[in-house]
């Protein structure tokens, strides 16, 4: 069996914690690793510890192990929760985490615009636990919308991954979450 990892590629309020949740139900025996649920850990229990300025490297820390005692210890899909915006953070997951010759490597973007994700943050009720060094889930969309033009942070391709599935509109959701789950079919047949 070829184990699949799927990573969620996208701005905040775009519906990647959505689809993953979603994908985990349809999509047996597989996990979700969100950094939003490790960044509100952390702020919960252990706030001192995190650093100020700079990478929050506490949680990427805590991130790798989970990524790290899921592969070693389970043999389910990996869904890989996070904005994954960074094209060289992407090639280094795929490249030196998840390599091909273990795992089917997928990569969902989510490419909605930014007038969606406009609306959607300014009506959000989600819990702001998970920040760091913003106070609002409206200053995270702007510093991602000013950060989409600097160099390393780019739309993924295709040629990045095995698949790669754009999502513009949730009525696409669905669709690609059908087509996920019968790639993990495909992946448990002898030469699939």
């Amino acid at each position: 069996m070829k184990r699949l990892v799927i990573l969620t590629v996208g701005k905040t309020h775009s519906g990647k914690t959505t689809f993953a949740q979603m994908l985990e139900k349809a999509l047996d025996h597989s996990i979700v690793i969100d950094q939003d649920n490790h960044a509100a850990f952390i702020n919960t229990y252990y706030r001192t510890l995190q650093p100020t300025t700079g990478p929050n490297t506490l949680k990427h820390a805590i991130s790798q192990l989970m990524v790290e005692y899921a592969k070693e210890h389970s043999d389910c899909h990996l869904i890989i929760c996070n904005a994954n915006r960074n094209r060289k953070g992407r090639e280094d997951l795929l490249e030196n985490v998840f390599p091909r010759s273990a795992f089917l490597q997928i990569i969902v973007h989510f490419d909605l615009p930014d007038a969606v994700l406009e609306s959607r943050v300014a009506r959000s009720t989600r819990n702001k636990n998970i920040f760091r060094s913003a106070s609002t889930f409206e200053e995270v969309l702007k510093r991602q919308q000013t950060d989409s033009s600097l160099k390393d942070i780019s739309d993924p391709d295709e040629r990045e991954a095995d698949h790669l599935f754009v999502i513009r509109d949730c009525a696409q959701v669905d669709e690609v979450i059908e087509q996920i789950v019968r790639l993990a079919i495909c992946s448990n047949q002898p030469n699939g």
